[in-house]
């Protein structure tokens, strides 16, 4: 049997804290038999959570002691300077000295993000780390970066975005070559601005197996695996996916309930609308990989519910055991050979 994979839980990140966080990552642990939990936080509100549980493997569970919490209103200067003993920062001290081998936070993403790069460091040759999303598309999903960490990117370094996202995309689907897509305002060769004209010359001649330009409608249609973009772009089409999934199902929600004959309608419907849910249900896809940096980062949506977290846990799993940043590094030395 392999070795067991420990990972460290933020256990007072996101919106609702322990709540979630820890039945989330315990009621997991039952699909990782691999998988080692330790859980950073107040041990009183830890140990209150893990009471109500009725029942948990105590010999892969253990509690970290962390005095403070990093607020979700809280800025990146403050969490790494006023925070030191926060369970964002004892977690992420836990994979710096090799203790853990992954970190999973709900918390304050642009908190985390500096307080990662600060302590953890960044892979030689990466020179901003990038968060990655994986988005459902036809016949599965698609990865696309960044999703926020750089309003804006060079060219390098969206060619270091397409590599970071082609070694998390083979790792998490098991496809040995994604095909790796730029998104432009259209896919002819002429198209886009000065910085998209020579990231695409860049991956050209890149050991990748790059398809050119794609839209936007190309992230949902499985033609591509990894969509690379800047961060404010990636974040706006992330947010405006959101806000339209919300948008879909309410509107179906007020259809098929505004009347008798519409609700016997979605009685007969509900098979359907059942798979279409879980679907695209986004708790399924949550877990960003904050990637390019020297340690495994797993971002929760800080609304995550149970279920959700879990997913995230998921994620660093597989990140962790398949050792992403090192892959990274070797993929960046052979691309530079």
């Amino acid at each position: 049997m392999p070795s067991r994979v420990r990972i460290a839980v933020d256990a007072m990140g996101g919106d609702l804290g322990p709540r979630v966080c820890v039945p989330g990552a315990v009621e997991t642990l039952a699909t990782l038999p691999d998988v080692e939990l330790v859980l950073v936080g107040r041990p009183e509100l830890i140990a209150a959570e893990l009471a109500r549980l009725p029942t948990y493997d105590r010999e892969r569970i253990s509690v970290r002691a962390a005095s403070q919490v990093v607020e979700m209103s809280e800025t990146p200067r403050q969490a790494i300077r006023g925070k030191k003993d926060s369970s964002m920062r004892v977690a992420l001290d836990l994979v710096a000295r090799g203790e853990v081998a992954a970190c999973v936070s709900a918390g304050n993403t642009g908190a985390l993000m500096a307080s990662a790069h600060f302590v953890l460091g960044m892979i030689a040759g990466v020179e901003r780390p990038a968060i990655i999303a994986r988005i459902p598309a036809e016949g599965g999903h698609t990865y696309m970066l960044d999703v926020g960490a750089n309003s804006e990117a060079t060219a390098e370094q969206l060619r270091q975005f397409a590599v970071m996202g082609a070694v998390v995309a083979a790792d998490l689907s098991a496809r040995p070559k994604p095909r790796v897509g730029l998104l432009n305002i259209g896919s002819e060769d002429m198209k886009g601005d000065a910085l998209v004209q020579a990231a695409d010359e860049l991956l050209i001649v890149s050991r990748l197996n790059y398809v050119g330009f794609v839209e936007g409608d190309d992230i949902f249609t499985g033609a591509v695996d990894v969509v690379v973009t800047d961060g404010f772009t990636g974040n706006v089409a992330l947010k405006t996916m959101e806000g339209l999934a919300r948008m879909i199902g309410g509107t179906l929600r007020s259809e098929f309930t505004s009347s008798p004959w519409r609700k016997l309608g979605a009685l007969a419907a509900s098979p359907a609308l059942a798979g279409v849910k879980m679907t695209l249900d986004p708790r399924r896809y949550n877990g960003a990989s904050m990637v390019g940096l020297a340690g495994v980062v797993i971002k929760s949506h800080g609304g995550a519910d149970a279920t959700a977290f879990g997913h995230a846990l998921r994620v660093a799993s597989v990140e962790a055991r398949t050792g992403v940043p090192s892959q990274i590094s070797a993929e960046l030395k052979a691309q530079a050979a």
